[in-house]
């Protein structure tokens, strides 16, 4: 899994608004993972984790998520 693949899980929660609401109302990283399988993404969750650069911004997380993975 790489970042490229949370990147394109992150424009495919920009461009579908159903996609984009399910993702800000997840409140863990689980739910936010499953999501994003049952999405066709498969992500690893230690890549969401900084040091690596945030693929999502703060308006598509919940604030608990945007606290655990943006550098807020």
């Amino acid at each position: 899994m790489a970042i490229k693949d949370i990147k394109a899980f992150s424009d495919k929660a920009r461009s579908d608004a159903a996609l984009g609401e399910q993702l800000r109302s997840c409140q863990k990283i689980k739910e936010l993972l499953t999501l994003a399988r049952e999405s066709g993404y498969p992500l690893d969750e230690v890549e969401l984790y900084p040091p690596n650069e945030p693929q999502f911004t703060a308006d598509q997380l919940s604030e608990r998520l945007v606290k655990a993975l943006l550098r807020a």
